[in-house]
Parts: C-alpha cells; sequence; structure tokens
C-alpha cells in the first residue's frame, strides 16, 4: 500500500543528559544565558534619575511656567520660520505644528496670569 506522506522523522537518540557531565554543562550553559540575557533586577535599589535634564526641587512653579511658556514661543517661532522656507505641502503642515505650539503657549501663559504666587 502507498502512503501519500512518510513517516515523521526519527527523533536525535543523543541526549544532552547521556551523561552527568553533559547535564552540568547545560545547567551552567543555561545560568549563563539568563545571566546575560535575563539579568535580575533588584527590588530595594533607589531608581537614580538621570541628572542631564534635571529641574531641581527647589524651582518654583512660576520659574517653571515662565521657562516653559518661553520654551514654546521660540519652539513657535522656528516652526513659523522653517514653514515659510518649504513648499506647500510641507508648509502647510508645519504651520499646523507651530500652531498647535503655539496654542499650549497660550495655555501656559494663561496659567501665568492666573498663577498666585503666595498661594
Amino acid at each position: 500500500m502507498f502512503k501519500p506522506t512518510p513517516n515523521p522523522p526519527e527523533t536525535d537518540p543523543a541526549s544532552p543528559y547521556e551523561s552527568l557531565d553533559s547535564k552540568k554543562l547545560n545547567e551552567a550553559a543555561d545560568r549563563a544565558l539568563d545571566y546575560y540575557l535575563n539579568p535580575p533586577i533588584p527590588k530595594d535599589t533607589k531608581r537614580k534619575p538621570s541628572t542631564i535634564y534635571h529641574v531641581g526641587a527647589e524651582v518654583d512653579n512660576e520659574t517653571l511656567l515662565v521657562n516653559a511658556c518661553e520654551s514654546l514661543a521660540s519652539a513657535s517661532m522656528m516652526l513659523s520660520e522653517f514653514a515659510g522656507l518649504m513648499d506647500m505641502p510641507h508648509r502647510n503642515m508645519m504651520l499646523g505644528i507651530q500652531q498647535v505650539v503655539m496654542l499650549g503657549e497660550l495655555a501656559v501663559n494663561r496659567v501665568l496670569d492666573n498663577f498666585d504666587p503666595r498661594g
């Protein structure tokens, strides 16, 4: 009788655990892979934030708002200048981004207007 599919291939008779040494070798390889590919994260280690762009805890809210407002105003101006150098499809996109930044600037300005440094 003809079979349309062949018999499944026979499994390799060589086991990684043929001898005690090969079992130790396999366990050592697993430990090495875990060490490099899945390092444990210590639970008691405190997260230390990067200090390259760090806002100190002593900086008050008014200073932060003024800085955010100035940054948004600068970004809005740069986007407006770049939009003037571009052709039409990209110009419209750049002006749309500039408008979103400008709206953020207006919102921060409103918060500054309502800001009460005493309370």
